[in-house]
């Protein structure tokens, strides 16, 4: 056991997934809950919590660790609610994907005596809801913490120990490095599946039957990942948009480039820029972070609970 009350704040697929990996490795003697929703309180109370409460104040006292698992965007109303209430020693972390929002609406909430240690896991599904949570999602997966220069480091090895102990890599990144280095691998990426999947919404010479029936494997994925949760990425989006718009304006040039290239037939130019961008996806491979599967290594896991 590592910690020995943890306070789950939010109770969605990343929440009820460290419920689960917690309780099939043995590392919290309790696991406390809290949603808004009356309907995911009772499934949290079924599935993996061992109790849950009305109000995220409630649900934090005496714990040993909290985990705002909320949108971005509420952080720092929860905050602000449990600020009172956190046991002197306790560590807060979150897991939105974006930190320095998540640093400036939460950090001026956390009393002395407490550690905040912001972090954000690089896992996730397109699905949400406490119903969606599994054991092994964090298996290989990136979670990277950004703790503050007052951080006690003993308190970061410990949140460590957990986090490595339920499966996932653990690093640690410069706040707003994080912030840029997620643009570019997570935030524009996912707001450009969002803008395909609208052109092809709005294509009216193209049917949506159609578009739906004869889905090749790009269109098809970029679908997977539009159906994410949509108020988690709003939030990103107004939350983080100066490092979007930095890399979305890089992306434009690029495309720029590559139409020009189409439109002048510039056969040498595609075939090199697409060799050099293949070697990418191979080192995604060769990390581990994906297979080379048909079926781009997305199978969807068991779900427990």
């Amino acid at each position: 056991m590592i910690y020995q009350r943890v306070a789950l704040i939010g109770l969605g697929l990343i929440a009820s997934s460290m419920a689960h990996a917690m309780r099939a490795h043995g590392l919290a003697g309790e696991i406390v809950g809290h949603a808004r929703s009356v309907e995911t309180r009772a499934v949290a109370r079924d599935l993996f919590c061992d109790r849950v409460c009305e109000t995220a104040a409630e649900a934090v006292k005496g714990a040993d660790l909290v985990v705002l698992a909320v949108p971005v965007g509420a952080m720092g109303e929860i905050a602000a609610e449990i600020g009172p209430h956190l046991k002197p020693g306790a560590v807060v972390t979150d897991v939105g994907s974006v930190k320095q929002a998540v640093v400036d609406a939460v950090a001026p909430h956390i009393p002395p005596g407490v550690h905040f240690i912001p972090g954000h896991p690089l896992a996730g599904t397109e699905y949400s809801g406490p119903r969606s949570g599994f054991a092994t999602l964090f298996q290989n997966r990136w979670w990277l913490l950004t703790p503050l220069p007052e951080t006690d480091p003993v308190e970061i090895a410990r949140l460590r120990k957990l986090l490595e102990a339920m499966g996932a890599n653990v690093d640690e990144m410069d706040v707003a490095r994080h912030d840029l280095v997620l643009a570019v691998v997570s935030h524009t990426p996912h707001l450009i599946a969002y803008t395909m999947v609208g052109v092809a919404d709005h294509m009216r010479r193209v049917s949506q039957q159609e578009v739906i029936k004869y889905s090749a494997s790009g269109f098809r994925d970029f679908t997977r990942i539009a159906a994410s949760d949509p108020t988690m990425w709003r939030d990103v989006f107004l939350t983080n948009k100066d490092a979007v718009l930095d890399i979305l304006g890089r992306f434009a040039e690029e495309l720029f480039t590559l139409q020009r290239a189409i439109r002048m037939g510039d056969g040498e130019h595609l075939h090199a820029y697409f060799t050099r961008t293949r070697a990418i996806r191979r080192g995604i491979i060769e990390a581990g972070q994906d297979t080379a599967a048909p079926d781009f290594g997305r199978s969807a896991p068991a779900k427990e609970g």
